[in-house]
């Protein structure tokens, strides 16, 4: 039987634009929890080239790939100074199954 050989597929190599970069974010949010996205993000980042990036946040290289590797575990800061650098920002929405709004205050002492 025939040796094959199966080389990595890193996806910062297929993010070009800036809608590959949407894609692959919604996709992040989509279908994997938190810990796909801070990689996503950390493609996106790679893609950009992470040498500019730090510089441009005035932050160090290699930190900066620790924290969004899988083993990373980057502050909130730094997430929000990163994807504001590439163009995005965080939005909050309300999930569609909420509770109403009175239903928050619920067992609390009025003020």
């Amino acid at each position: 039987m025939e040796k094959v050989t199966v080389a990595d597929w890193d996806p910062a190599e297929y993010i070009e634009t800036k809608e590959d970069a949407i894609a692959f974010l919604e996709g992040a949010l989509e279908e994997n929890g938190p810990e796909f996205l801070l990689k996503t993000i950390g493609y996106i980042a790679r893609s950009k080239g992470m040498t500019e990036l730090a510089r441009e946040l005035n932050l160090n290289r290699e930190g900066l790939y620790k924290s969004f590797s899988s083993k990373g575990n980057p502050s909130f800061l730094t997430v929000v100074k990163v994807l504001d650098n590439l163009g995005f920002r965080i939005r909050i929405e309300q999930k569609v199954s909420m509770p109403p709004a009175d239903a928050w205050r619920r067992g609390k002492p009025k003020r």
